[in-house]
């Protein structure tokens, strides 16, 4: 009897610990995912022509997600071109609740981005381009909070103001809302949904570029993967 009192004890402080350990949620609901969100790579299917993984679109200005205006990226491997493929960095991917900077030397002499943390630099019409998070915006130089991701019964929203776009010698910021927290635009909320048993997650946004060469594009992140959580 007293052997199976101390299972039952284990059995009660477990549980109780697993419930202080986990998220809080805030008042409405919402409870942060603190941790990586690993990036599934994007793919280009060459029969059906389907898209899967995780990808961008750089939209034309007065385009928009659903009737195009795709900018062409020449150094897509998909049949279609307005499809840019992403692929998971050496940290697997977006990180919340910290950040993610790229190295002191941006870019190569070619004006390659050499950011590898979220994801793998990806040839964008010949110049390869990346992504970095840091605690100053370097296109506007205004500073960010990191990534936030938050979960309310399966439906994400969240923060990724400090997600900077790095390409040909240039900064782009590409979060949702901007840094100041506007969304001008076409800027629309990060969205998405969550599986809290298989952890596995969909992410969108757009985000309006502002100032820079490609000032009054758009661009439209779709990121797919697992959710792992910080430990």
């Amino acid at each position: 009897m007293r052997g199976c009192g101390l299972v039952a004890l284990a059995t009660v402080l477990v549980g109780t610990s697993s419930v202080l350990n986990a998220p809080a949620a805030s008042a409405n609901g919402k409870v942060p995912l603190v941790g990586t969100f690993r990036l599934t790579a994007g793919a280009c299917n060459p029969v059906t022509g389907t898209i899967s993984g995780s990808w961008f679109q750089l939209i034309f200005p007065h385009g928009n997600t659903r009737t195009g205006f795709f900018f062409p990226n020449s150094s897509s491997p998909c049949f279609n071109k307005g499809y840019t493929i992403i692929s998971p960095g050496t940290q697997g991917g977006l990180a919340t609740g910290r950040f993610q900077p790229g190295p002191r030397r941006a870019f190569d002499t070619q004006g390659d981005a050499r950011a590898s943390a979220i994801i793998r630099p990806v040839a964008f019409a010949a110049i390869d381009l990346s992504l970095s998070t840091q605690s100053i915006d370097p296109q506007t130089t205004r500073p960010v909070p990191p990534p936030v991701i938050m979960d309310r019964g399966g439906r994400l929203s969240g923060s990724t103001a400090a997600l900077s776009v790095a390409w040909k010698r240039i900064y782009i910021n590409q979060g949702s809302p901007k840094p100041g927290g506007r969304r001008p635009g076409l800027t629309k909320p990060v969205s998405g949904r969550y599986d809290a048993r298989s952890h596995r997650f969909s992410l969108t946004w757009t985000s309006l570029i502002v100032g820079g060469p490609f000032t009054g594009f758009i661009g439209y992140w779709h990121l797919v993967g697992t959710f792992v959580p910080a430990t």
